[in-house]
């Protein structure tokens, strides 16, 4: 055997024969630690049913034990953040919403909410809480897909039917509100992009009453199933002292003990205005987060009814013409074009109207020179937009906090010195979204 072959592949001679070791890419460094006989490395993923899509688990494993664990990220890598500096900020929405694809709504309030700081507005009432409307409703259908996928990765399949099942329903709402099911761009900044269709207040309250009616179902379906507990409780133990130190939000932190919310501790959009409590446990570990993502359910429904409660009748966009776009445009029959009354009147009688239009649309609105961070609690968390502006059309910066990417973190700890079938319902109770760790 020649030096060149040796380097890839180093033999030594047992009783049983001659062994290759083979090495290359970065398994030098994953091996470089498990020098034990007894030790194996493995990857779990990218390609992998149960880690969330693209996530790659690099596992050490003695016998079933996990003795290291590290997660590898970036086959999901959009560059959304680099991608919204080379927009108009209203165009930004629609890169954002593109983030963690389970809560775009989360991501384009953030958004928006970050661009009307640096402008020194606030959108109107109406549009604030329509804005908390869709808000609760995308937290449910998250949820939904938290409680279905962690439910499929542990070989409960009536978990997964039931809980795409309930999802639908948010999806069919979302669309018959926004006209989309998912990425939807309606949160604008300085409002929202259009008015609720007409009869929507039924819709909703029909929508709450089916959710009502199901949601008591995974409480008979899982909450006291023997082998649902078992894979769960003690499993993917992380303290709150932990939680603080690894910067961990959302359900991981409050099934910790911590009652941190962003719409209690630091309100946004009027959530002090409404009545909802945060479901808290001490138990620390993946059932209490299970049990606390259900809760968080039935408290979202309590928002939305006060939600349609509080509607009335007023402007969906602030009154500035120099940022209302496209408020004033009313959508075609088609659901996507403008209407012939719009298009007649800034193409026929007024060629201010039609110029303001044109460049409001290709060059977008300056936003004053200035920096900023809003968060908001999204279903993973605290989601936080730091925006930078030099004074143009279109953002200098843009850096996402986002909760799946830093509750990631807490793998290993959950994960380390449990059982390999332990690490996937570890993971399923952190909820990760690719999208918004990879973006």
């Amino acid at each position: 055997m020649s030096d060149q072959t040796d380097q890839y592949a180093v033999p030594r001679d047992t009783t049983e024969g001659t062994i290759y070791n083979v090495t290359g890419g970065d398994w030098d460094s994953a091996l470089e630690d498990a020098i034990h006989d007894e030790r194996i490395v493995i990857n779990m993923g990218p390609q992998h049913p149960s880690t969330h899509g693209v996530l790659r688990l690099v596992l050490e494993l003695e016998g079933e034990t996990v003795t290291q664990a590290r997660s590898v990220i970036g086959y999901l890598h959009t560059g959304i953040e680099k991608n919204t500096e080379y927009r108009t900020w209203t165009q930004g929405v629609t890169f954002v919403t593109r983030m963690d694809y389970l809560a775009p709504l989360s991501n384009e309030a953030a958004y928006c909410l970050a661009v009307e700081k640096l402008l020194g507005v606030t959108a109107p009432p109406r549009a604030q809480i329509i804005r908390v409307l869709l808000l609760e409703i995308n937290r449910i259908s998250s949820h939904l897909v938290a409680l279905a996928t962690g439910g499929m990765e542990l070989g409960a399949m009536t978990a997964m039917t039931a809980g795409f099942r309930e999802r639908e329903e948010c999806l069919h709402l979302l669309e018959y509100l926004t006209g989309l099911r998912m990425n939807h761009a309606f949160i604008r900044p300085g409002g929202v992009a259009q008015d609720l269709p007409e009869g929507f207040e039924q819709v909703v309250r029909d929508f709450i009453k089916v959710m009502h009616s199901r949601l008591p179902d995974y409480d008979k379906l899982l909450t006291g199933q023997p082998i649902w507990k078992n894979r769960l409780k003690g499993i993917g133990y992380l303290p709150v002292d932990a939680c603080l130190a690894l910067g961990v939000t959302g359900p991981i932190l409050r099934s910790a003990g911590l009652p941190w919310d962003l719409r209690k501790t630091e309100p946004y959009l009027g959530y002090e205005d409404y009545e909802f409590d945060v479901p808290t446990s001490n138990a620390a570990d993946s059932y209490a987060r299970y049990l606390l993502r259900v809760e968080e359910m039935h408290q979202s429904l309590r928002i939305i009814t006060q939600a349609l409660k509080k509607l009335e009748p007023g402007p969906v966009m602030v009154a500035d013409e120099k940022i209302a776009w496209p408020a004033k445009l009313s959508i075609g029959a088609d659901g996507m074009g403008n209407s012939l009354d719009h298009v007649r009147k800034i193409m026929g009688q007024s060629m201010e109207a039609l110029i303001h239009h044109f460049k409001l649309v290709t060059e977008g609105f300056k936003v004053p020179a200035g920096q900023v961070y809003v968060p908001v609690e999204s279903p993973r968390g605290e989601l936080g937009y730091h925006l930078v502006s030099d004074g143009g059309t279109r953002p200098m910066r843009v850096h996402v906090r986002e909760p799946s990417f830093v509750n990631l973190q807490s793998m290993p700890a959950m994960s380390e010195g449990g059982l390999v079938a332990d690490v996937i319902a570890a993971v399923a109770s952190i909820d990760p979204v690719m999208g918004g760790v990879d973006r």
